[in-house]
């Protein structure tokens, strides 16, 4: 085959030498990346540099940061360079991290290399999503990644830019642009920094003692500056305010022992909170009997391990979450200030909030009285013509006066809950769970704690409350295969970790399928 490809004499248009600086940011929704990386653009276009930047937007709801990366460098003879849009990998100058775990991302994609890269990261961390809904800890060990920082990086400034920015009432944007003028890889001076954020205009007072901040700590090694401690006001001992409620506290202080007694007023304070003083009674009646249980099993020798678990526990499947307390939570004075807190609203700013809400009819007859919603359940159509109905997503105003009130409303049936179709499946589950750990802790004092601790695997509502549930009661029921072996402990909490890893269950299947293999 003859080859008729024409060739055309391309000649260099410069020295290999010439090349631009390159940067890349990375950096979440809501910390001003966009806004740092127009500062850039604009610095090196004051100076009459070319200057060149694009965006990769990261996945909705902090799956991923936005890469922005910046390209600039002086005209050459008046020619206009060709800029990349994209980093390369080992050709990158800057990269600069608003996050610590993103620091680490950079890394592992070859932006960060020895011989070149200037490493500016935040060390804060804030959570993926991934990180927050795994069932158990899913936070991604920070090691790694401090590790890999020390021999992956050619200059590291590594410091707490968040809680410098908080400090001084602005966005992390500001400090890291502060950090890059100190660091001095752009043949800038500090004046053109700052000219560059006093033409924005709104928040520039702000932004440039950030700014200044940031730089001054970069130059003189200073100590990480701590964000301010949100402010909180003092809250009265409940027994100051209700003579019923002092009267558990001293109970409390009387019959359980000295280990156990901070947990178990932490779990009466929850579980009166999610229902009344009498709910709170009923608490300590249940921990009362499983003390004398953990007593009788020599529980003295191990520091009461076992009331201590009962004492956290118990209250979490005392206050489970129904309808009426997802209502009651989103309409409290307090969730609303923490909102503001977060989000660092000023005065005279207005909070609105949207919420996806998806009601099914499953928990509309759990809030009924137990008699009615059973009744519901043998009639079908009626209650596909119900479920019709309710179970459609809605988006919620929360702060709207017809929703505000609705979810008032309903947030105020808690003197209906104990009587409801909800509360008397809760309760025969947990003293199903109750039995089990006391059964255990006679013979195996360690197994009955483990089973106690399980109650992690349950949480939320809806349909995160029953995934969770099916995992408890499987992990339960594999127990029950292993409890007589001495070693059933051990397998226990295997058990109950490999639940914890995974949403979907598949380590845990693992794990039984391997206790079947000798049970």
């Amino acid at each position: 085959m003859r080859d008729e490809t024409v060739r055309l004499a391309l000649p260099a248009a410069g020295e290999a030498t010439e090349r631009p600086i390159s940067l890349a940011i990375v950096a979440m929704g809501g910390q001003g990346g966009g806004v740092l990386t127009d500062w850039i653009v604009q610095l090196a276009e004051n100076h009459g540099w070319v200057a060149q930047s694009t965006s990769v937007p990261g996945v909705a709801q902090r799956t991923g940061a936005t890469i922005y990366y910046i390209e600039t460098m002086p005209p050459l003879d008046g020619r206009k360079p060709i800029l990349s849009l994209m980093p390369t990998p080992g050709d990158v100058d800057v990269v600069m991290a608003a996050e610590f775990m993103e620091a680490g991302r950079s890394i592992l994609r070859g932006l960060v290399t020895p011989d070149r890269t200037t490493l500016i990261a935040s060390n804060h961390r804030s959570f993926a999503i991934g990180e927050k809904i795994a069932p158990g800890n899913g936070i991604a060990d920070g090691g790694a990644v401090t590790g890999a920082i020390g021999v992956a990086a050619k200059t590291e400034i590594i410091f707490d830019l968040n809680a410098l920015a908080i400090a001084h009432g602005s966005v992390i944007s500001a400090a890291m642009f502060g950090a890059l003028a100190a660091a001095g890889v752009l043949p800038f001076s500090r004046d053109s920094y700052l000219d560059v954020i006093r033409a924005g205009g709104k928040g520039a007072k702000a932004s440039i003692e950030t700014f200044e901040a940031a730089f001054d700590q970069v130059k003189t090694g200073a100590a990480d500056v701590a964000a301010p401690a949100q402010a909180r006001q003092a809250v009265p001992s409940p027994a100051t305010r209700d003579p019923d409620l002092a009267g558990l506290v001293a109970r409390l202080n009387q019959e359980l022992p000295e280990p156990v007694l901070a947990m178990a007023r932490a779990g009466l304070r929850k579980v009166v909170d999610f229902q009344d003083v009498a709910y709170g009674g009923e608490y300590l009646d249940i921990l009362r009997t499983l003390h004398a249980a953990d007593r009788n099993a020599g529980g003295g020798a191990h520091a009461y391990a076992f009331t201590q678990a009962a004492a956290k526990y118990l209250a979490n499947a005392m206050s489970y979450d129904d309808v009426i307390r997802v209502a009651d939570l989103k309409t409290r004075a307090g969730r609303r200030a923490r909102i503001e807190s977060e989000l660092e609203m000023s005065q005279g700013q207005v909070l609105q909030t949207t919420e996806f809400m998806h009601p099914r009819m499953e928990e509309v007859m759990g809030m009924l009285p137990a008699g009615l919603s059973r009744w519901l359940g043998t009639k079908p159509r009626l209650l596909g013509w119900l479920d019709r109905r309710v179970n459609r997503g809605r988006r919620v105003r929360t702060y709207s006066l017809p929703w505000f009130l609705a979810l008032y409303v309903v947030g105020g049936l808690r003197g209906l809950r104990r009587r409801s179709l909800r509360h008397a499946i809760e309760t025969a589950h947990r003293d199903g769970w109750l039995k089990a750990a006391t059964d255990a802790v006679g013979t195996n004092y360690q197994l009955g704690v483990e089973i106690l601790q399980c109650r992690r695997l349950v949480k939320g509502y809806s349909d995160t409350h029953a995934r969770g549930l099916s995992k408890f009661d499987r992990t339960l029921a594999a127990i029950k295969l292993v409890e007589r072996r001495d070693d059933a402990a051990d397998w226990a909490r295997r058990l109950r970790e490999a639940a914890l890893k995974d949403s979907a269950g598949k380590e845990l299947d693992g794990v039984i399928q391997t206790i079947k293999t000798f049970a």
